[in-house]
């Protein structure tokens, strides 16, 4: 609430306080009115917007989809535990595949976003089958051999590591477009140092940082300011 405070002693501005939560305990509790002051006369009242998984609608098509992507990003986001999510992405993907014939670099980001907001959730693999099948746009040159090599595997231990390389691939190249799109220089050695990581772990970390980085030096760095070994 401080920084509505300030926001409206500093501006003169009618702040809104928006909590976004996939949680719906967490919505309910967000959603609760909040008296600061004796009961009797509260001085302040603390009244968020909520947006839950039972704020948005449930996009199924890809026409309505189109119409409203940044909507619809953001209700399979949200509802990325419910049943509803596979309906959500397979529109979703299938009006990001339409979008990119136009506009292939804001498709891409919207493809950036969505990823990231599925987090490690089922839903999330089901988005990475819909990227691989319908938003080849979206798959590096690399990703694409890595996963093509392992699907023709005879075997299943070759598939898996097939797979695996592809995803590692996939990541890093992630992380060099999403840097690309917020215009963040990137030197041919920390390209060269994305590009050669193996560790998927690493790598989701390093796409994290990229989000909010001022730079692609702070993707090496850790929470407390060290460079990483």
């Amino acid at each position: 609430m401080y920084y509505a405070s300030y926001l409206h002693a500093k501006y003169r501005l009618p702040p809104v306080l928006l909590v976004v939560c996939a949680d719906r305990r967490t919505a309910a509790w967000a959603s609760q009115h909040v008296d600061i002051g004796p009961p009797q006369w509260p001085s302040l009242t603390v009244r968020p917007l909520v947006l839950g998984p039972d704020s948005l609608p449930v996009i199924r098509s890809s026409e309505e989809a189109a119409r409203d992507i940044p909507l619809t990003v953001l209700s399979a986001a949200l509802r990325r535990r419910d049943p509803d999510a596979g309906a959500i992405l397979k529109a979703l993907g299938t009006a990001l595949k339409d979008l990119s014939a136009d506009d292939e670099k804001t498709a891409s980001k919207f493809a950036v976003y969505m990823e990231q907001g599925l987090g490690t959730t089922p839903a999330a693999n089901l988005w990475r089958q819909i990227m691989a099948a319908d938003l080849s746009f979206f798959q590096s040159e690399t990703a694409q051999n890595l996963r093509a090599e392992g699907r023709s595997e005879g075997r299943e231990e070759g598939r898996q590591e097939g797979r695996e390389e592809g995803r590692v691939a996939g990541r890093a190249e992630d992380i060099l477009l999403l840097l690309g799109n917020r215009r963040i220089q990137v030197s041919e050695d920390e390209r060269a140092c994305i590009l050669s990581c193996g560790d998927l772990e690493v790598l989701g970390a390093w796409f994290t940082r990229a989000i909010t980085a001022a730079s692609a030096a702070e993707l090496f760095v850790d929470a407390e300011g060290e460079p990483e070994s």
